[in-house]
Protein backbone atom coordinates (compact mmCIF):
# COMPACT_ATOMS: atom_id res chain seq x y z
CA UNK A 1 0.00 0.00 0.00
CA UNK A 2 2.88 2.39 0.64
CA UNK A 3 4.61 2.35 -2.40
CA UNK A 4 1.14 2.54 -4.41
CA UNK A 5 0.51 5.71 -2.46
CA UNK A 6 3.83 7.35 -3.49
CA UNK A 7 3.29 6.30 -7.30
CA UNK A 8 0.23 8.17 -7.29
CA UNK A 9 1.51 11.51 -5.85
CA UNK A 10 4.54 11.04 -7.54
CA UNK A 11 1.93 11.68 -10.70
CA UNK A 12 0.47 14.29 -9.16
CA UNK A 13 2.86 16.95 -8.55
CA UNK A 14 0.09 19.86 -7.21
CA UNK A 15 -1.18 16.94 -4.45
CA UNK A 16 2.80 16.45 -3.57
CA UNK A 17 3.22 20.03 -2.93
CA UNK A 18 1.13 19.76 0.11
CA UNK A 19 3.48 17.84 2.07
CA UNK A 20 6.29 20.24 0.91
CA UNK A 21 4.27 23.14 2.07
CA UNK A 22 3.68 21.47 5.21
CA UNK A 23 6.94 19.78 6.32
CA UNK A 24 9.46 21.94 4.45
CA UNK A 25 8.17 25.64 3.51
CA UNK A 26 9.34 27.23 7.50
CA UNK A 27 12.92 26.87 6.22
CA UNK A 28 12.57 26.30 2.36
CA UNK A 29 11.82 28.20 -0.47
CA UNK A 30 11.61 27.05 -4.17
CA UNK A 31 13.39 30.36 -5.63
CA UNK A 32 14.70 32.52 -2.60
CA UNK A 33 16.79 31.21 0.13
CA UNK A 34 15.67 31.34 3.71
CA UNK A 35 17.35 29.31 6.47
CA UNK A 36 17.65 26.64 3.95
CA UNK A 37 18.83 26.92 0.51
CA UNK A 38 16.26 27.40 -2.46
CA UNK A 39 15.13 24.02 -3.90
CA UNK A 40 13.57 24.30 -7.28
CA UNK A 41 15.99 22.11 -9.87
CA UNK A 42 17.34 20.40 -6.61
CA UNK A 43 17.09 16.66 -8.20
CA UNK A 44 20.80 16.93 -9.90
CA UNK A 45 21.82 19.43 -8.23
CA UNK A 46 25.08 18.93 -6.35
CA UNK A 47 25.21 19.36 -2.35
CA UNK A 48 26.23 22.42 -0.82
CA UNK A 49 26.34 23.98 -4.95
CA UNK A 50 23.96 26.91 -4.49
CA UNK A 51 25.59 29.88 -4.84
CA UNK A 52 26.00 32.37 -1.67
CA UNK A 53 24.22 30.15 0.48
CA UNK A 54 25.90 29.35 3.66
CA UNK A 55 26.65 25.36 4.28
CA UNK A 56 28.62 23.81 6.58
CA UNK A 57 31.86 22.33 4.93
CA UNK A 58 30.68 18.70 5.45
CA UNK A 59 27.29 18.95 3.11
CA UNK A 60 29.48 21.27 0.32
CA UNK A 61 32.54 18.54 0.97
CA UNK A 62 30.22 15.52 0.22
CA UNK A 63 30.27 14.93 -3.15
CA UNK A 64 26.55 14.14 -3.03
CA UNK A 65 24.35 14.99 -6.05
CA UNK A 66 20.69 14.91 -5.19
CA UNK A 67 18.53 12.22 -6.34
CA UNK A 68 15.31 10.42 -5.20
CA UNK A 69 17.83 7.91 -3.15
CA UNK A 70 19.90 10.67 -1.83
CA UNK A 71 16.93 13.01 -0.84
CA UNK A 72 14.92 9.54 0.69
CA UNK A 73 18.00 9.20 2.98
CA UNK A 74 18.52 12.67 3.61
CA UNK A 75 15.15 13.45 4.42
CA UNK A 76 15.25 10.34 6.59
CA UNK A 77 17.95 10.92 8.37
CA UNK A 78 20.20 13.77 7.47
CA UNK A 79 22.96 13.41 10.10
CA UNK A 80 23.24 10.40 9.29
CA UNK A 81 23.78 10.53 5.66
CA UNK A 82 25.96 13.52 6.43
CA UNK A 83 27.14 13.82 10.03
CA UNK A 84 28.11 17.31 11.81
CA UNK A 85 25.69 19.01 8.72
CA UNK A 86 23.34 22.33 9.62
CA UNK A 87 19.51 20.48 8.68
CA UNK A 88 18.51 18.47 12.21
CA UNK A 89 14.99 18.33 10.87
CA UNK A 90 14.06 14.71 9.81
CA UNK A 91 10.49 13.37 7.55
CA UNK A 92 10.19 10.00 9.20
CA UNK A 93 7.37 9.09 7.63
CA UNK A 94 7.81 7.15 4.32
CA UNK A 95 4.97 8.33 2.54
CA UNK A 96 5.50 12.02 3.01
CA UNK A 97 9.00 11.85 1.93
CA UNK A 98 7.64 10.02 -1.30
CA UNK A 99 5.97 12.96 -2.07
CA UNK A 100 7.94 15.69 -1.31
CA UNK A 101 10.72 13.78 -3.65
CA UNK A 102 8.56 13.78 -6.55
CA UNK A 103 7.22 17.63 -6.14
CA UNK A 104 10.74 18.30 -6.06
CA UNK A 105 11.57 16.09 -9.08
CA UNK A 106 8.35 17.64 -10.66
CA UNK A 107 9.99 21.29 -10.68
CA UNK A 108 13.52 20.05 -11.87
CA UNK A 109 12.80 19.47 -15.14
Amino acid sequence: MKRGLALVLAAMPVIAADPFTRRCSGCHALDVDKEGPRLRGVVGRKAGSVADFGYSQVLRESGIVWDEATLDKWLEDPQKLVPGNAMEFRVPNVDERAAIIAYLKSLSK
